[in-house]
């Protein structure tokens, strides 16, 4: 039995995403999570809300990195430039927690409950950025899309990163970010667009 309730925590982590490997997340129940956590199912439930939750773990940890550093990130920069500063911050957190972020990305990629869940998650993470976005003085409709801008870029970094795991996140973020310069450093400017 866990001696501790991070200890106990960690192995139900580690249970769930086992399970959901071995037998899928919709056919995976609360108790047998417990069970092979070596718990009972109430204690599964002192830690999670439900077997979702499990996998979005470390949530209010992420938003918390997210907004302090862009409040700390060095005056005049650009939104997105905060944003790379703010997923530097962010990058210690996945790095330490790669056991669990690559099965997990699999899993949620594998189960539309939990793109689903996922999504209504980003959504709620892009919605805290941009209100830290606005606190630094960046407009609001510039922040707003800076934040899902920045958030969507994110989400791909990290899926190279799983994809390959011989660079940093870092590295991949940086690469995403050199992308989304290009994207929208072309010659035309914005009055010379074709009309539609």
């Amino acid at each position: 039995m866990p001696r501790s309730g991070a200890e106990a925590r960690r192995r139900l982590q580690q249970a769930a995403l086992e399970l959901y490997q071995e037998r899928g997340f919709d056919q995976t129940t609360t108790a047998e999570i417990a069970a092979r956590a070596g718990v009972n199912e109430r204690t599964f439930f002192r830690h999670f809300p439900d077997k979702r939750e499990v996998l979005f773990d470390g949530e209010a940890d992420l938003r918390a990195t997210l907004i302090q550093a862009v409040a700390e990130a060095p005056d005049g920069l650009r939104p997105l430039d905060m944003l790379l500063c703010a997923f530097r911050e962010a990058e210690r957190i996945l790095e330490r927690n790669r056991p669990f972020a690559e099965p997990r990305l699999r899993i949620i990629a594998m189960t539309p409950a939990l793109r689903e869940r996922d999504l209504a998650k980003a959504a709620s993470l892009s919605d805290a950025v941009a209100e830290a976005l606005r606190q630094r003085g960046v407009a609001d409709r510039l922040a707003g899309l800076a934040a899902v801008t920045g958030w969507a870029a994110f989400h791909q970094a990290a899926q190279a990163w799983i994809d390959d795991p011989s660079q940093s996140l870092y590295a991949h973020l940086l690469r995403v970010f050199d992308d989304l310069r290009a994207l929208y450093g072309s010659d035309v400017p914005a009055q010379a667009r074709p009309e539609g």
